[in-house]
Formats: structure tokens, C-alpha cells, sequence
């Protein structure tokens, strides 16, 4: 499955836009909607400015090259079918923290996806709160975001 509006709408949101590279909160240097990196695997650096355009561009990019056909084999490998809404909240998560929280044995989401319970997957996603050991009150809302998302 491929992200849905509602999953690139939460994206947006949380990340939101910044057209000239700023240092995020544990220090690494971003622009866009969250993007650290280019289309080409060169690094955002201090000083790089992007369009709205090109921003967008960065965000389907990493999206289509980094997380659809990753979910979608750990889906697909492990039998899970989820809705749209469901998969969409997965895309914000991976989006903003990677896949390992979701792919990898022994995480919290981890297990939570592969019992299908989907209050234990809500409660999973609560968790990736913090950044640089402290919980933030911008994940933190994103979390409850996507959880809500998860659920609808």
C-alpha cells in the first residue's frame, strides 16, 4: 500500500515547512518537511535553501525510496493487513523515526504489530516520544496523532 492524503497531511503538519536548513532538536541539519537528506544522498547543510516545490519533491522521494517498499514487505512477510488510516499513521511513524522501530524483533511496535492487537499498537506508538533521552511535547502530540490515526 502506498501513503494515503490523511498519512502525507500528518506528515506535513508535524514537520512542517521550512524553506531554508535549520537545526533540528538533536542538532542535525534539515529543511523541507524534515528532509536530511537529498534525493542525490548528499547531507542538507547549513545555508541550503529549497522551493515549496522541491520540498514536496524531497518528502514523496524518500517516502517512495525509503519506506513503501520496506513497510510493505514486513507487512506482506508477516501477514498483517491493515486499513488505509492504519497504514498512513505507520508512514508518519517511519517518516519521523525510521522503520526499525517496526521491522526490527524485540521493539515495542514491533511486537504490538505482529499480535494484531491494535490497542497494544496504539499504546507501542505512545512510546517513541523522546529525542535525545527527554520526551518532547511535539512528539509527543505527533504520537497521539498517530495513534488517533491508527484508530479511526
Amino acid at each position: 500500500m502506498k501513503i494515503g492524503e490523511k498519512g502525507l497531511s500528518l506528515i506535513k503538519k508535524f514537520e512542517g515547512l521550512r524553506l531554508k536548513a535549520y537545526q533540528d532538536s538533536v542538532g542535525i541539519w534539515t529543511i523541507g518537511y524534515g528532509t536530511i537528506k537529498y534525493p542525490d544522498g548528499v547531507c542538507v547543510k547549513e545555508g541550503d535553501t529549497c522551493t515549496e516545490e522541491q520540498a514536496e519533491e524531497y518528502l514523496i522521494h524518500h517516502i517512495n525510496e525509503k519506506i513503501t517498499v520496506k513497510l510493505n514487505e514486513f507487512l506482506d512477510r508477516n501477514k498483517i493487513v491493515l486499513t488505509q488510516p492504519q497504514i498512513d499513521a505507520l508512514y508518519s511513524f517511519s517518516y519521523n523515526l525510521g522503520l526499525g522501530p517496526i521491522t526490527v524483533g524485540g521493539k515495542s511496535l514491533n511486537m504490538a504489530l505482529l499480535s494484531g492487537n491494535k490497542d497494544s499498537i496504539t499504546k507501542a506508538i505512545l512510546l517513541y516520544d523522546k529525542a535525545g533521552g527527554k520526551v518532547l511535547e511535539g512528539l509527543k502530540r505527533r504520537r497521539q496523532a498517530e495513534s488517533a490515526l491508527f484508530l479511526s
